[in-house]
């Protein structure tokens, strides 16, 4: 009986899955590429597994614990990604490896890949990419609270488990259902906002939806080799510019804004201001060096290059104009590592998430204050409230167990054949869920041995559910509770 409330939700989850399929299917038709048999067989398979696991618990009064909200969301993942990768397989003739990778870094929105000849492809394979990203972005087990409230075994469990950020009790409305519904709404009016602006910048009407689902859900993955470089158009680099930094603010921010049709709560979250604010700088960073070394022609063309590709990195949305690993001086390293600092909580975004780096910073600034003064009493503070010890200490801990995480990957990657700035950047925009790296892994992951792909692929999906989620499960306390 402890099985079954998961493994019913495991169930509803991938019949939602399925039903995505049915998309996919339809461009195939569409563009008659051939690919319709090899969709319908992943559909089938998810379809069969998915009934298999409901059928025998849909009649069943089921509450699910706390804890089983872990399980539920690394179950889901781990066999939508490997459901995902069925297409690769099958149309593509792609090894288990690569597969598997391709998908994981769909779902986790992460965008880096191994494929290339990405504009001879068959339109249904970029589709599904695409789609995959635009799914992960919200998150699959939000997408299956919002549209199947039959559920019925705690959904707050489930998005505590999938939600990102330190601060997992803050609900938009009271009822968790009606939350995930408005994140799904918005969600669907930014990508169609999106979408429309693109189509309307001299995209086609496909390369307009399929980027949009990359831009909004932060994942980054194009329908051409040279990514949004291929458009050559400003305007567009403008749009994708503008979405991406939607993508990396919070839902909820978004939420109070068009709730009360005002921009002051972007303002008044001091997540967003810090957020916002740092880019600026890094903005300003980055074009001096580009304009100053040389690199870049004029000032205007170094602040084009600088502003898209500071907000593509911070956001970990990972579209590209340029190869940034080619560029001067110390930039590279440095847009790598403004990659673990990432978007805010509650967004689409990767990476620690800046309300973590604001409670870590503000506790430094504390503890120096006490070393002149010993005897000062003083909280720590967020937007004028007092954030309590448990959330500090999570941050904490949190930080110590992603740069333990990322130390040792490294030091596997490095085992496995990978030199000292490949393996670093490797798992730095796999964890971080960022997109391109450094070194042999600048474009393509495609040299990364079938072992490193795995490793990598562990890596996406501990930065996707903040590591926490999955390391709990590796407890023998978790499964004695």
């Amino acid at each position: 009986m402890r099985s079954l409330p998961f493994i019913r939700v495991l169930g509803i989850c991938l019949l939602l899955f399925s039903g995505a399929l049915l998309l996919p299917i339809a461009i195939s038709l569409i563009y008659q590429d051939n690919e319709v048999f090899h969709f319908s067989l992943t559909l089938l398979a998810s379809l069969v597994l998915g009934l298999v696991l409901w059928l025998p618990t849909a009649r069943k009064n089921l509450k699910l614990r706390k804890l089983d909200g872990f399980i539920i969301v690394v179950m889901l993942w781990m066999i939508t990604s490997v459901l995902g990768s069925l297409p690769f397989i099958f149309g593509l003739d792609m090894s288990l490896a690569d597969a598997v990778f391709e998908s994981v870094s769909a779902f986790t929105t992460t965008g880096s890949t191994v494929l290339s000849g990405l504009d001879d492809m068959p339109k249904s394979i970029l589709f599904f990419r695409q789609q995959m990203q635009w799914l992960g972005g919200v998150g699959v087990v939000v997408s299956a609270i919002a549209l199947l409230p039959m559920l019925g075994v705690g959904g707050m469990q489930l998005f505590k488990a999938e939600s990102p950020g330190p601060i997992k009790d803050e609900k938009l409305v009271p009822r968790i259902g009606h939350t995930a519904q408005i994140m799904w709404k918005l969600y669907l009016a930014m990508t169609f906002a999106c979408a429309m602006l693109y189509w309307s910048g001299g995209m086609s009407l496909f390369d307009a939806v399929a980027h949009a689902f990359s831009t909004v859900s932060t994942g980054g993955f194009s329908t051409h080799d040279a990514n949004l470089g291929f458009f050559q158009s400003a305007f567009i680099e403008s749009v994708a510019t503008v979405f991406m930094l939607v993508g990396g603010i919070s839902f909820s921010v978004h939420f109070l804004a068009w709730k009360h049709l005002a921009l002051e709560p972007y303002w008044e979250s001091e997540e967003v201001r810090y957020f916002l604010g740092g880019i600026v700088v890094m903005i300003a960073l980055v074009t001096s060096v580009l304009f100053i070394s040389g690199a870049k022609s004029s000032f205007m063309e170094a602040l084009r290059y600088a502003q898209f590709t500071v907000v593509s990195v911070i956001t970990s949305t990972g579209l590209g104009i340029d190869d940034f690993s080619y560029w001067p001086g110390f930039v590279p390293l440095f847009l790598i590592t403004i990659g673990f600092i990432g978007g805010c909580a509650g967004s689409t975004a990767g990476g620690m998430k800046v309300i973590r780096f604001i409670i870590i910073g503000k506790g430094a600034g504390l503890e120096l204050q006490r070393l002149s003064h010993p005897a000062m009493v003083k909280s720590l503070k967020l937007q004028g409230k007092v954030v309590s010890p448990k959330v500090i200490d999570a941050v904490r801990g949190f930080f110590s167990i992603y740069l333990a995480s990322f130390v040792i990957l490294t030091l596997v990657m490095m085992s496995l054949g990978l030199d000292q700035i490949s393996a670093f950047s490797a798992v730095a925009t796999c964890m971080n869920n960022l997109g391109p790296g450094l070194g042999e892994v600048a474009t393509s992951f495609a040299s990364v041995s079938d072992a490193g792909k795995w490793v990598l692929s562990l890596a996406m999906l501990l930065g996707r559910l903040e590591i926490m989620s999955v390391l709990v499960l590796l407890m023998p306390q978790f499964w004695s509770s």
